[in-house]
């Protein structure tokens, strides 16, 4: 499997498991029970598992387009090193991006976000120009 396919895998893989710290923190605060009946979906989460739903919302919106970008250099045959790099920057960016957002780390979540964003800018720009 090529590095851009295997960045794409593993990316994936950690935003399957994004959801489990803040509904761990869910369930801490209302109990097994409320929280899988739903009765207590409107009970806010501390402040660190709110910023880890939002940066799992934000990891799912971002790996669509990723996804696509990989798979299309992929099957274009436009897949080389410059995407495999930029498929590696993103893979981390995410991973970044997470840990500084639950963190709450002042400019980190932006930063890492745009790391990502360029990451995803290099492959289409892969696909386009040079290998489209």
């Amino acid at each position: 499997m090529t590095t851009d396919l295997t960045m794409l895998a593993l990316t994936a893989g950690i935003t399957i498991v994004m959801w489990l710290p803040y509904i761990l923190a869910h369930i801490v605060n209302v109990g097994l029970a409320a929280a899988l009946t739903y009765k207590a979906d409107d009970e806010p989460l501390p402040a660190w598992a709110a910023r880890a739903k939002k940066a799992h919302y934000n990891a799912i919106e971002n790996l669509a387009p990723f996804a696509a970008l990989v798979v299309v250099a992929h099957l274009a045959g436009a897949a080389n090193e410059a995407t495999a790099a930029a498929a590696v920057v993103y893979f981390w960016a995410r991973l970044a991006h997470y840990g500084l957002f639950v963190a709450g780390v002042p400019f980190g979540r932006t930063l890492t976000f745009a790391a990502g964003w360029l990451a995803m800018a290099c492959i289409l720009w892969q696909i386009v120009a040079v290998g489209g």
